[in-house]
């Protein structure tokens, strides 16, 4: 059990060097600091929130895999703009694309969260029966916030290049709507694939 303890505790560093890693590239020359700030700083706070609570609220090795690939993206993101992802970009003049569709690959995989929720819900909580639907529903409970902050950010500063390059809309006025329906499949896709490998995950606890 000890060395089980041990062999996560690299784990998880190794997950945080990569991490800050990725958050050290993404701030350098960024496209805008404005767009990379709004982008990058939510994962930032999620982060100093997970590191702050290791010890007295460890998760599992899976939720903070999870934790990173989602920050990671947000990086990614920040530094050349969701719009303007390089190798999306790629894509979408190699298949003759209508837009750069990185957004919608991050709101998707935002879905990946509903493990994290499942995580502390089962927990911290006596939520069984409708433990799906609780977790689902914060996920797009979260997903609408962030739409909101994003109409927000365009309101203030009427629509600025900063905050176009935050709302990531290339035109589509759909787009808040396509985002929280991404989110919603990817919560549910990621609690039917993988539900059963965290329950082996929170057995290791």
């Amino acid at each position: 059990m000890i060395r089980d303890k041990k062999k996560s505790i690299k784990i998880h560093l190794f997950l945080l060097f990569i991490v800050i890693a990725v958050l050290i590239w993404s701030v350098i020359k960024p496209a805008s600091y404005i767009t990379w700030a709004a982008e990058a700083v939510p994962a930032i706070i999620g982060l100093i929130i997970v590191i702050a609570t290791y010890n007295k609220f460890r998760l599992t090795t899976l939720s903070y895999i999870i934790i990173v690939i989602l920050a990671v993206t947000m990086f990614i993101g920040g530094h050349y703009t969701y719009s303007k992802v390089p190798l999306f970009n790629w894509i979408k003049d190699t298949f003759d694309l209508n837009r750069n569709h990185y957004d919608r690959l991050g709101h998707f995989l935002k879905g990946l969260f509903a493990i994290v929720t499942r995580e502390i819900l089962i927990r911290k909580t006596q939520i069984i029966k409708g433990l799906w639907l609780f977790t689902i529903s914060i996920l797009l409970a979260i997903s609408a916030l962030y739409e909101i902050i994003e109409w927000l950010a365009f309101t203030i500063t009427k629509g600025g290049k900063a905050s176009e390059n935050f709302l990531g809309m290339q035109g589509d006025m759909w787009d808040a709507q396509w985002d929280m329906s991404l989110t919603l499949i990817g919560s549910i896709l990621s609690l039917l694939l993988l539900s059963k490998l965290h329950d082996i995950f929170l057995k290791k606890l």
